[in-house]
């Protein structure tokens, strides 16, 4: 009979030796013997490992750690074909700094827009209150009636306290600034889902981890959520485009072999890319920048209407009741007011301020295409481009188009001035 027997196993210890006793108690450790047939000792099981346990381990002695795959101390597979973990480790890092971000700016941007609503209602509240007691305060000079200077106090108080708030909501452009928010909370999603991309793709590098660091750093100064010191300028004397992206890099080189891959690209494509160039450059980016200072021009006159008429309603409201300038005083105490209450509301009621910069963002998404196709074209290494024909790909979506409708567009403005372009390249917006 062959006796097969268990024991305690370790990583330094073979198997204890055979008992022949079916139960044997030695310092409180219980040994079991099974006895099998002689006849079934020479069964063989195909695909089963016939060496045991123990002599693997004992092989391996459990204590070389090169061959295992995973080192124990730091948790870092040894695997030379797998992702750098400390790469990994900064990516995750980026993306929590990221969606932190975003929850940041996405309630900023609720409690801007809020400030909007409820400063415009306050204002207009104390311009027409203001305007409705001169009113009184001048029928009650005529008729003899209620006391006239506290009429005239109470007015002229609203009326100046209107015109310090608007002058602030004026410079500080509540509709301007939820719109910044909302433009980088969309950017920092956008930033979330690049980083997840290549995380899924896997092989990261430390390139991109640098890439990554310098787009998050880039939003950060394109749209401040502070407001003193680092808020960004309401009424420029130039309208530049909105930039929100660290400087065009070369990229690196894909090793491709040049006798045999040009990495999607020939004269074809680069020439249609040339002929989008020029018409984002001449149509889409001019158009949207003329229309930014429009825009622009409206917004400063009505930001500079409504602290003077409230000014000059508080005024004449201070007059009202005199004996040399009383007629006027009413008119303008009244009828000021009133024309401050409609400037005020078209003003940011039609978020005149969140308009100027919709127009200046995207100018600003039109002028980093144009620096994307630039950056392509001017490489002249064909392994440090982007594929060709995943770039292209990539435009005619941004654009709204699709492939054919990108290249049909190419060949009509091929050789035309910008007079003469009459098509967008953008079908979006």
């Amino acid at each position: 009979m062959a006796t097969l027997q268990t024991s305690v196993i370790t990583c330094s210890s073979s198997s204890s030796s055979t008992s022949s006793s079916s139960h044997d108690r030695r310092g409180g450790i219980i040994r079991a013997t099974l006895n099998v047939p002689r006849r079934m000792t020479n069964i063989s099981l195909p695909g089963l490992q016939t060496k045991g346990i123990v002599e693997e381990l004992e092989s391996h002695n459990c204590t070389d750690k090169k061959l295992s795959p995973i080192n124990v101390n730091t948790f870092i597979r040894n695997n030379s074909n797998g992702p750098d973990p400390f790469v990994m480790a900064k990516l995750y890092a980026i993306l929590e700094a990221v969606a932190d971000r975003v929850e940041m700016h996405k309630n900023i941007g609720e409690q801007r827009s809020n400030w909007n609503s409820l400063l415009l209602t306050s204002i207009n509240a104390l311009t027409l209150a203001a305007a409705t007691m001169t009113g009184i305060a001048a029928t009650s000079v005529i008729s003899g009636g209620a006391p006239v200077a506290a009429l005239k106090l109470s007015s002229t108080i609203m009326y100046l306290s209107a015109t310090g708030m608007l002058s602030i909501m004026n410079k500080i452009q509540p509709s301007q600034l939820a719109e910044e928010q909302r433009n980088a909370t969309r950017l920092f999603k956008q930033l979330h889902n690049q980083i997840q991309t290549i995380i899924a793709i896997g092989n990261p590098t430390t390139s991109d981890v640098k890439e990554m660091t310098e787009k998050v750093l880039a939003l950060d100064k394109a749209y401040p959520l502070p407001l003193l010191g680092a808020m960004l300028e309401k009424f420029p004397t130039n309208i530049e485009p909105a930039v929100w992206w660290p400087e065009q890099r070369r990229r690196q080189a894909k090793g491709l072999d040049r006798k045999k891959s040009w990495n999607g690209w020939n004269g074809k494509l680069e020439e249609e890319m040339i002929e989008i160039f020029g018409v984002i450059r001449k149509k889409d980016k001019a158009d949207y920048l003329r229309l930014g200072g429009k825009a622009l021009k409206l917004n400063k006159f009505l930001a500079i209407s409504g602290p003077v008429l409230t000014g000059l309603a508080a005024l004449g409201s201070a007059f009202v009741g005199s004996p040399d300038h009383g007629s006027w005083a009413v008119v303008l105490g009244v009828v000021a007011g009133a024309l401050a209450s409609v400037v005020n509301t078209f003003e940011h009621s039609g978020q005149v301020g969140m308009v100027f910069e919709m127009y200046r963002s995207n100018a600003g998404f039109f002028k980093l295409m144009e620096e994307s196709i630039e950056t392509n074209l001017t490489e002249n290494d064909m392994e440090r481009r982007e594929n060709g024909e995943l770039f292209e790909m990539k435009v005619a979506l941004q654009l709204g188009r699709s492939l054919s409708q990108l290249r049909d567009l190419a060949a009509s403005s091929s050789g035309k001035g910008e007079e003469d372009i009459e098509e967008f390249a953008s079908k979006l917006f």
